[in-house]
């Protein structure tokens, strides 16, 4: 598998790590409005600055046992499942891509990674991170397929106003909020990735995730009250549509 690739797959893995290590610190300030591009890094326990020995992704976390080597506080497994999780990413995309598209592809996994778990933490969808996936998705989409570019264009509209009419349905039944406008987005950015095509393939993806894994953790019965975040199983449909195609129904 990684003979046809040459040396494309190399470079992703071994920067697949300080990648998560850096999403890790995107999905924490984000949220919070903190800097994330020039903010220095420190313990969240004793606010001390960081060295370069303690950053070495998963390394600096398993020799230290998982404790801040200044106040030997608990560091948790958020940072390394983030650094892990991405990982996963560009393993995932160099067995499924070839050429630059590998490049493409991590980028993309790790957008939607940091979205989903954004929007696990905060029921958010930050326009940072939803937004720019649909010019992405549109110059991928040209430069594999020129012709195809109408498509996807009618896919980033579609996916926005599919789950914008949505939400505007539900509020006005329920009275409440049901779908944010981040989703219809985050579901325009998707549209971009996979066009109109592969529209219905992410929505029972995601659909059919999501209720599955919402029954699977409860411990009572399911309220229409309850809240879940629709983000992930986008994020996760999205990924599964644009490296694979869509559902084919036999």
């Amino acid at each position: 598998m990684f003979e046809r690739l040459g040396l494309d797959w190399l470079l992703p893995l071994l920067a697949a790590p300080f990648i998560g290590s850096f999403l890790g610190l995107v999905i924490r300030r984000l949220p919070a409005g903190g800097a994330v591009i020039f903010g220095r890094s420190c313990c969240p326990h004793c606010d001390h600055r960081l060295g370069a020995r303690d950053l070495v992704p998963i390394l600096s976390w398993a020799l230290s046992g998982g404790h801040c080597r200044y106040c030997a506080a608990r560091i948790g497994l958020f940072f390394p499942a983030v650094e892990l999780a991405a990982v996963s990413v560009a393993v995932w995309a160099v067995t499924a891509l070839s050429g630059w598209l590998v490049w493409a592809g991590c980028a993309f996994g790790w957008t939607l990674l940091t979205l989903a778990a954004i929007d696990q933490r905060h029921f958010f969808l930050p326009d940072q991170l939803a937004l720019p996936l649909i010019p992405a998705g549109l110059l991928v989409a040209y430069l594999v397929e020129p012709g195809s570019l109408i498509d996807h264009a009618v896919g980033a509209a579609a996916g926005f106003v599919a789950l914008f009419l949505v939400a505007w349905v539900y509020k006005a039944v329920r009275g409440r909020q049901g779908l944010g406008l981040g989703d219809a987005k985050l579901m325009a950015g998707a549209g971009a990735w996979v066009s109109w095509v592969g529209l219905p393939s992410v929505i029972l993806l995601a659909a059919a995730t999501a209720l599955a894994i919402v029954l699977v953790r409860a411990r009572r019965p399911v309220l229409l009250a309850d809240k879940v975040p629709f983000g992930p199983y986008l994020c996760l449909g999205t990924w599964l549509v644009w490296l694979y195609g869509p559902l084919v129904m036999a």
